[in-house]
């Protein structure tokens, strides 16, 4: 593989991180940034005139992560020319498709070519879709192939979320790159370190990734209850109190962060699916604990590889972002520790992150977890 990673801080212009590199041929350009940068009407044609022959993907996000660094207000690109491997791109917008995320899920996948096909990674909308839902629909046609990728983010104003494919970013779009390549290997791990608290409960009305009611009582008003003073900042304070789901069709716990919530229907609205009969426990973060969770990703994302890796891409929570504020890059040098400095490192910070658990293939949507995908060819 051969890199190019560029920045491009708030009113300033581009500029390369490594000028060592030679001109790339055909890249796959993955280009992060912050919701308001993206907006501007020439940011494609910018991002085209730096690689006239690239693939670019764009998607917003609550934080860019560059190299060793994680960014505010800024845009980065990581350009990536594969030497032995290939990959395809296709597209569906949530806005033609009813926001039907399942739907979209097998929409997608169904253009994908299955010869050679080693792994799928996703840059989705995520103001109003449902993760669990689109992951559903991407797994109905695959066959043991794993899916990685996150959720694009809005900072914490959760307005509006942009992604695209050769196009200027616009809202609703769920971009896929599938990977192919007999010397291709890529791994990928999730983790949070998130601490439980307070009662368990079950979950007694729900409707896809809507919570209605915990042990019968309205769920919103036992949550604002917990939260105390911080009710009056919802949904930004969720971000720092996510639920514990346990469901009892899964080994694992997962972890949902609220994106909004309904006053009307005294309801909260999660990035995910919650079934009812599931067991839900509050948790809080200890940032040691937190920073750790990222070391044990990488850990588990290290495992069983047979060679160093030289992309990774990180895909961590806006919740892990506001909780460790200024000692945030903490989680990232973790990473960039243990899998070694010989990869080129990028990634953002999201509303939500799909990788499976330790161990499986079946993807996962989580919350709150520093999600790798590492390659190497």
């Amino acid at each position: 593989m051969k890199f190019q990673q560029f920045e491009k801080k708030k009113n300033q212009t581009w500029t390369i991180k490594d000028h060592t590199q030679p001109k790339l041929k055909k890249p796959l350009v993955l280009v992060f940034g912050n919701r308001y940068a993206l907006e501007k009407e020439s940011i494609y044609q910018e991002v085209k005139d730096l690689f006239p022959d690239g693939e670019i993907i764009f998607g917003s996000t609550a934080g860019e992560i560059i190299g060793g660094n994680v960014l505010d207000e800024s845009i980065t690109l990581t350009a990536i020319e594969f030497e032995k491997s290939t990959y395809s791109i296709f597209r569906e917008n949530s806005l033609d498709n009813d926001k039907d995320a399942i739907q979209i899920g097998r929409k997608l996948i169904k253009k994908v070519p299955k010869q050679g096909l080693k792994h799928i990674f996703i840059v989705s909308e995520g103001s109003f879709i449902n993760g669990s839902a689109l992951i559903e629909g991407l797994e109905t046609m695959h066959d043991e192939i794993a899916i990685t990728g996150g959720l694009c983010g809005d900072d914490s104003r959760f307005e509006k979320t942009l992604a695209s494919y050769n196009e200027n970013p616009k809202e609703g779009e769920v971009v896929l790159i599938a990977f192919y390549g007999e010397s291709l290997e890529i791994s990928f791990a999730q983790y949070g370190g998130w601490t439980p608290f307070g009662p368990e409960r079950i979950i007694t009305k729900s409707e896809q990734n809507i919570l209605y009611e915990l042990d019968n009582q309205p769920a919103l008003d036992l949550y604002k209850k917990y939260l105390g003073d911080k009710a009056a900042e919802l949904p930004q304070s969720a971000l720092l109190y996510p639920l514990s789901v346990k469901s009892k069709d899964k080994k694992e716990s997962i972890v949902r962060t609220i994106l909004t919530i309904n006053e009307e229907a005294n309801a909260m609205i999660l990035a995910g699916d919650v079934p009812e009969g599931s067991v839900v426990q509050l948790m809080m973060a200890n940032i040691d604990h937190i920073v750790d969770g990222a070391l044990r990703a990488a850990e588990i994302g290290m495992e069983n590889r047979k060679n160093k890796p030289e992309l990774a891409l990180l895909v961590s929570c806006i919740g892990r972002k506001l909780v460790m504020d200024q000692r945030v890059e903490e989680e990232i040098e973790e990473v960039m520790e243990h899998i070694g400095s010989q990869s080129t490192i990028a990634g953002f910070y999201s509303y939500g992150e799909l990788a499976p658990f330790s161990g499986n293939v079946n993807c996962e949507l989580h919350n709150q977890t520093m999600t790798l995908t590492l390659f190497s060819e």
